[in-house]
């Protein structure tokens, strides 16, 4: 059977125990969570920057796993640097007719959706939204017909809705000029955000309907508002948009079922509430906005030194350091600082965390240690998974795997903000 994609973010993220002390002796099992083969898709993003001394750091998933961590991305997704032209509607139904304004609806999400993409991407990414119907795009069913509720599969509920837009669209929108579609359905269609998450992707559909001679295979739907009565929502609420378009780049779901402990607020991918946050130095890499001369690909037996400058930083400068554990994982190493997109970041320093691209999207395939175990966290945020937000490890630091013989000693910032750390492989 074709393999599409569900996306579903919980309504909250659960408080989970730190894994991690300030000197770190982890484990070096794997977790095993698969779903079904995923089909191969045609067309595929961006080739990824690399170079032969990065071989060693290109791991990749098992063939049953459905959106991995691996390098590069297959094929079937959008591509995610140069000019992207996301199609953007505005959907209502005769059972909830909309809400405000069109316009409206899709002022709460650009231009700050392609702000984002743009700072993110060091302007590697020219996301472009184009909205060619400026109304509501009235579906010819009710919403309750569709059946959409949380975790609902592509059909038949959301085969048919696709169905209905693209008739609805039809001849004012040539499906062809675009690479992904977004839906921004009108906030009184379903449960609040607060209650019951609905947004979802649907991301290398091969099985979706096609359009104007082309698969609608790459599709975000964004339902309600995430405001939680604090005033931040109109500053913040509109990320649930750059978090549903990471999946249409290829990007998996860093929390799982119990929340966003595993991760917590170091990528938009694990949360998208609260405070503005980026995304890890391995998904820039991955969606081809990391050169190879700003990867260190760490394969060499001993110790080396290295100089990371902060991620949020645009230029030249080594931002990721990956050490490869074999052909699925790895330790990535990165500079985290208040800039850029993370504006949440309380506690600047070397982020630490293990990617294998062997365990499927929301079954957790980042882990983030923490250099502050039990601490609480440095954040006030009440959006934001407090525990790992002072994770970084600072000057005299060190993440150690006794198990694998890799330690990651962090040694002292220099007076244009940039870090030295050294990097011990057994």
């Amino acid at each position: 059977m074709p393999w599409t994609r569900r996306h579903i973010r919980p309504r909250r993220m659960a408080a989970l125990a730190s894994v991690t002390a300030l000197t770190l002796a982890v484990s070096t099992s794997a977790g095993t969570g698969r779903l079904a083969p995923r089909t191969p898709t045609a067309a595929g993003p961006v080739s990824l920057a690399r170079s032969d001394t990065h071989d060693a750091c290109l791991i990749s998933g098992g063939p049953t796993v459905q959106m991995s961590e691996g390098l590069p991305t297959p094929g079937g997704y959008s591509r995610s640097t140069g000019t992207v032209r996301a199609l953007t509607l505005m959907v209502d139904f005769s059972d909830a007719p909309g809400s405000g304004t069109a316009r409206g609806r899709f002022r709460e999400f650009f231009p700050q959706t392609r702000e984002w993409f743009r700072t993110s991407s060091y302007g590697r990414l020219d996301y472009r939204p184009e909205t060619p119907i400026t109304d509501w795009l009235r579906m010819p069913r009710s919403f309750r017909s569709y059946g959409i509720e949380r975790g609902a599969p592509f059909d038949p509920g959301y085969r048919r809705l696709v169905q209905d837009i693209v008739a609805a669209a039809d001849p004012r929108v040539d499906f062809r000029s675009y690479d992904f579609l977004n839906v921004l359905i009108t906030p009184n269609a379903g449960p609040s955000a607060l209650d019951t998450v609905l947004s979802v992707t649907f991301a290398g559909n091969t099985d979706a309907p096609v359009a104007d001679g082309v698969p609608v295979a790459n599709a975000s739907f964004v339902y309600s508002r995430q405001d939680d009565g604090s005033g931040s929502y109109a500053r913040t609420g509109y990320r649930v948009l750059p978090h549903e378009n990471g999946h249409v780049f290829g990007l998996p779901d860093l929390y799982t079922q119990a929340g966003g402990g595993a991760v917590g607020h170091w990528d938009i991918m694990s949360e998208d509430w609260g405070a503005d946050n980026d995304l890890l130095g391995w998904h820039k890499w991955k969606l081809g906005w990391l050169d190879t001369a700003q990867v260190g690909c760490v394969t060499a037996r001993g110790t080396s030194e290295y100089t990371l400058t902060p991620l949020a930083r645009p230029g030249l400068g080594t931002k990721l350091l990956f050490v490869p554990l074999g052909i699925r994982s790895g330790y990535a190493i990165e500079l985290r600082t208040r800039a850029g997109n993370d504006e949440a970041v309380c506690r600047p320093g070397v982020l630490v965390y293990r990617v294998d691209a062997n365990v499927d999207t929301g079954r957790g395939p980042v882990t983030v240690y923490d250099a502050q175990r039990d601490s609480g966290g440095c954040t006030r945020s009440p959006n934001v998974h407090a525990e790992l937000s002072d994770a970084p490890f600072t000057a005299g630091e060190e993440f150690r795997d006794l198990g694998r013989g890799v330690r990651v000693r962090v040694i002292g910032a220099d007076s244009e903000g940039n870090w030295r750390v050294s990097v011990t492989r057994r």
